[in-house]
This record gives structure tokens, sequence and C-alpha cells, in this order.
């Protein structure tokens, strides 16, 4: 309730960063979830916002429809980019045009200049990408 109050921006980003936001949504997981968090440093606001929303619906998409055993997410920053990765060990053949989340989060990276990609092979799992400037870099 507490993050519908807030606009479902969880009050963990705004206080302690991204990457304790997403410490607690593996912990919300159903699936196993390894994090691999190279950003030591705040980013802005915006960015962190995006990040975890990617990583949220990316997360929600596993549990639905993967049939994944585990995910990985790894979150980096270099060259004035901010790049995050959801990758799963699932069924794969995820298909973007079939429904509304990944064209939301894609539209949400793309205000910040930034875009968003998906590759899914069936059998393969699915990775998703979004890489996202962080200015005055």
């Amino acid at each position: 309730m507490r993050e519908l109050a807030r606009g479902i921006h969880p009050a963990v980003l705004t206080d302690r960063g991204l990457g304790a936001a997403l410490e607690t949504l593996a912990q919300r997981s159903i699936l196993p979830v390894e994090i691999d968090n190279a950003v030591e440093e705040r980013l802005p606001g915006p960015v962190e916002a995006a990040a975890y929303y990617v990583v949220s619906e990316s997360l929600a998409n596993v549990a639905k429809y993967a049939q994944a055993s585990s995910v990985r997410v790894t979150i980096a920053r270099d060259n004035g980019v901010a790049r995050v990765e959801v990758a799963d060990d699932g069924v794969g053949g995820a298909d973007p045009s079939q429904g509304s989340g990944l064209r939301g989060l894609a539209d949400r990276v793309e205000a910040l200049d930034g875009r968003l990609v998906g590759a899914s092979t069936d059998g393969g799992g699915t990775v998703v990408r979004a890489e996202i400037p962080v200015k005055g870099d």
C-alpha cells in the first residue's frame, strides 16, 4: 500500500537508491535473482526510476511466462551510460508485439534518450537490456 500511495515509486528507491531497491525486488521474487551491481554511487533520480521499472517489469514477466529457474540482473555505468540487463534461463520466445509491458518500458527509457532491446530465442531464455544516458558524465 505504501508503494501505491507514493505513485508506485518505492520508498527504498528514493531513500537508499537503486541497489537497495533491486535487492528488495530480488527478495520478493518467487525465483532466485542474482544481482551484479557495479554502480556504487547514486544515479540521477529519473535514471534510477527507469532502471528500477525495467527490472521490476522484467522480473514480473519472467515469473509469469518464462518458466525460468533463475534470473540475473546486471547494473553497470560507463561512458556516460547506465546499463541494465535482466537475463533469465527460461523457455524464451518472448514477443514484444504481444503485450504492452515491454513497449511501456521502452517508452520510459526512450523518454530519457535511452534505448531498450530484448532478445529471446525459443528454449534459450530472454534478455532485456536498457541503456540510459547519465547526463553530466
